[in-house]
């Protein structure tokens, strides 16, 4: 009996039948057996799924990812888990999801090299960049095909004030001395509404004593709730998004005012990796906008993840981080 082995474009295919044509001739000889076992080693060693195998042109063994934390602790440890299994999956290699504390340790990792990618506010990407430590990989795109959103002052819902305006002499709450949508944007809208000076100086205008910076959104809005500020300047998706705050929360405040645009916040890679692994990094992170995994990519970024020009998307903090500067030199 004559064995054919088949070409095809799948060689395992052709293996396949390869081994069926010797099984069933071992058969004809009396062992068919021995050639049913060979059969069924061929077809296990073809079945490994083509997804799970590393990337080629990633140099990396491990890749670290840093989250800023800006949420309640118990989602973001669940969110930490899925986006390590999505890229060790994706990227064939372990992938481990770090929560540092500020966003300041973030920038230290990338400048060190323990982290790899970073999610920043533009902000802290603006610090990065000048400390050529970091470049952005993919920035956040609205549904509008914005890469900018705006910012929110939120008070409670039975407060009386009808503009920031209002809020002379009242205590207010800034999510953060780093957050664009909760400090350097709401400050320069201050500044362009002539209600303090080129200092930047706040205290001028809501009274001494009466700032305080928060370590996140949450952190600010908290101290409207509890009654400590009147106010305070948060991304809008803090209030207008089911992402942060609990719906009891929500529901007891309003939006005073809006201001921006602020540029989104972005995933950035550690500037001493090559090209190569640059690549693949983006390309890894860029399926999160496949349908099957927008749900994670929502609950990780809020947004899209797509390439951006990095000159064009930080230009618009450039008079804000520059008051921002004078402001807390104070």
């Amino acid at each position: 009996m004559r064995l054919r082995l088949a070409l095809t474009k799948n060689p395992a295919i052709g293996l396949v039948s390869f081994m069926i044509n010797i099984t069933r001739a071992i058969h004809h000889r009396g062992a068919a057996i021995w050639g049913t076992f060979c059969l069924f080693a061929v077809l296990s060693a073809g079945a490994a799924p083509e997804s799970v195998r590393p990337v080629a042109d990633l140099s990396l063994e491990k890749v670290v990812v840093a989250l800023k934390p800006d949420k309640n602790p118990e989602l973001m440890l669940q969110e930490k888990r899925a986006l390590e299994a999505f890229l060790t999956q994706t990227l064939g290699r372990p992938a481990e999801v770090v929560i540092p504390l500020s966003a300041a340790t973030i920038l230290e990792g990338l400048a060190n090299g323990t982290i790899d990618l970073g999610y920043l506010s533009a902000t802290d990407m603006v610090n990065a960049r000048a400390r050529r430590i970091g470049h952005i990989l993919l920035a956040g795109e609205f549904a509008d095909g914005r890469t900018a959103y705006d910012s929110y002052w939120v008070v409670k819902k039975d407060a009386p004030y009808e503009s920031v305006a209002d809020l002379r002499g009242k205590p207010v709450a800034f999510a953060s001395k780093t957050s664009t949508s909760g400090l350097v944007i709401p400050l320069l809208d201050l500044r362009q509404r002539g209600l303090i000076g080129e200092d930047g100086n706040a205290e001028a205008f809501f009274g001494q004593g009466n700032l305080y910076y928060g370590v996140g959104y949450v952190s600010a809005v908290e101290r409207v709730l509890a009654g400590d500020a009147e106010a305070a300047a948060v991304s809008y998706y803090v209030l207008d998004l089911d992402k942060h705050l609990s719906i009891t929360q929500r529901g007891q405040l309003r939006r005073l005012q809006k201001q921006g645009p602020v540029p989104s916040h972005v995933v950035a890679v550690r500037a001493s990796l090559d090209e190569a692994d640059v690549s693949a990094l983006r390309n890894a992170l860029a399926r999160l906008n496949a349908p099957e995994h927008a749900a994670l990519r929502d609950k990780l970024f809020t947004t899209r993840l797509v390439p951006v020009n990095e000159d064009a998307h930080l230009a618009p903090l450039v008079d804000g981080l520059a008051l921002v500067a004078r402001a807390l030199r104070q």
